[in-house]
């Protein structure tokens, strides 16, 4: 089965990301690309344009002290601009553990990606993790 552009897209952003690969990741990013992340912590809200963005995945990796992985579920799109990813997070902060379910559902301009709306399964205990 073939598979979809933004579909690849998607998985591309997932394979730089775990990988660490911050140039990859910015380079499937629009300039004025949009991370929303929900709740009421310290990562909480609308992280603004590329370079916040990267900044905000380089503080992840940093606030768990490189114990964050992602494992990619599915990746689900509509062929129109539009797509869904679903995965499991894992990280440790101080002594702290999180394994949360989350979705990222997107939005692809012109081949890249331009806006992420970040989904969980449970919003109380991520906030608690963070702060």
């Amino acid at each position: 089965m073939s598979q979809h552009p933004d579909a690849a897209l998607i998985r591309r952003g997932y394979e730089a990301f775990g990988k660490g690969d911050m140039d990859t990741l910015g380079s499937l990013m629009t300039a004025d690309v949009i991370h929303h992340v929900p709740g009421s912590n310290p990562l909480s809200g609308h992280h603004k344009g590329r370079e916040a963005v990267l900044n905000l995945y380089r503080r992840l990796a940093e606030e768990t002290n490189g114990t964050m992985a992602v494992d990619l579920h599915s990746v689900l799109v509509d062929g129109r601009g539009h797509g869904i990813s679903v995965h499991t997070f894992r990280g440790d902060r101080g002594d702290r553990g999180l394994e949360v379910q989350q979705g990222l559902f997107f939005t692809i301009v012109g081949g890249k990606i331009s806006d992420i709306d970040e989904c969980t399964q449970d919003i109380d205990e991520e906030d608690v993790f963070w702060s």
